[in-house]
């Protein structure tokens, strides 16, 4: 695939485009040739991987993606590209895994061997690696605020005009978690900082909400969309609010939201991979390319450098100054 102004450029209109020149290579040459390509690029994944494990913060996110060829499911069934960020400070990786499954195996495997904080959204797949790993689970506070979004827009019946004078449940949940704005005066400031601001001022509106959710959630009608909103965020709590044990963490998991975007928008363009070793193949270069966005490269000229590079990479050592950090480093 081809990036073009910050989008994917699919194969099929490559095509298109090099035959309005003259051109015959077909889509089904150049997916060859990037799943070659990325089979010689696959061990700086593995180091990427590693580097990723040995950070105490990591991101998760999954997303839906279409292949045809899957022979272990049915062509229109769901399939799903996860992706993870993590790394020490200041050398985030990026990595995009595809697997046809959803199931607990694919995190199991994902964080295999790490100890730390694993932030995602509430999936019950990723409650199990914690478990298994003593992995301490960081819950999302944005997912929170979106169910009660949806619950208050929910209200608003068809063809009758909403009584905006009246103040529901979910107007007075989100009111509440909107004074957690306090993440927005504290952003980039030191993590000593942010954990002293976070243990005076936010744990006392966290245990204003929690008691308020407690009380509440009895006079709703079960199965509506603010008691279910109610309901999730009780159940996430001892996972919402670890966010304030450490002022390296953060509120909510946009991290791994912002990381996986890319990714949804490009599919807006290519709809679906072919094959399965076509989607493994997409997930290494993005890898790759959002990894070098997220360490202050150029996507296209990182990825120039390691190809050029990467021929004469016989040892780890040699590996290991391609990833991105390290090409950032040597820039400097």
């Amino acid at each position: 695939m081809r990036r073009l102004a910050g989008r994917t450029l699919p194969l099929y209109r490559q095509e298109k485009i090099l035959a309005r020149y003259g051109g015959s290579i077909t889509r089904t040459t150049m997916a060859n040739w990037l799943i070659r390509l990325s089979l010689q690029l696959q061990p700086l994944i593995n180091l990427m991987a590693d580097h990723q494990r040995a950070g105490h913060i990591m991101n998760a996110d999954e997303t839906r993606i279409q292949v045809l060829k899957e022979l272990s499911k049915a062509i229109h069934s769901d399939k799903y590209m996860w992706v993870t960020l993590g790394g020490p400070p200041g050398q985030p990786a990026v990595l995009f895994h595809y697997d046809p499954s959803r199931g607990k195996e694919v995190p199991l495997r994902l964080f295999e061997g790490f100890s730390g904080y694993l932030q995602t959204d509430g999936y019950a797949s990723y409650s199990a690696v914690c478990k298994q790993e003593g992995i301490t689970q960081v819950g999302c506070f944005d997912h929170v605020r979106r169910k009660f979004t949806d619950a208050k827009k929910g209200e608003a019946k068809p063809g009758k005009k909403v009584n905006n004078s009246k103040v529901s449940k979910a107007d007075v949940a989100l009111a509440k978690i909107r004074k957690h704005a306090i993440e927005e005066g504290i952003r980039g400031a030191p993590a000593a900082e942010k954990l002293a601001r976070r243990q005076q001022e936010s744990k006392p509106l966290l245990d204003d909400l929690h008691q308020w959710l407690q009380k509440n959630i009895t006079r709703l009608v079960p199965g509506s969309l603010t008691h279910k909103a109610m309901s999730y965020a009780l159940n996430q709590w001892s996972k919402l609010v670890v966010y304030c044990e450490d002022g390296d963490l953060n509120i909510s998991n946009a991290a791994a939201e912002n990381a996986i975007r890319p990714f949804t928008l490009g599919r807006k363009n290519w709809l679906f991979a072919d094959t399965p070793n076509g989607a493994r193949a997409s997930a290494i270069f993005y890898s790759l390319l959002e990894s070098a966005k997220a360490n202050g490269l150029e996507p296209f000229e990182y990825l120039n450098h390691i190809l050029k590079e990467l021929p004469y990479a016989e040892t780890v050592e040699k590996l290991e100054q391609l990833l991105p950090w390290a090409v950032k480093a040597s820039q400097e």
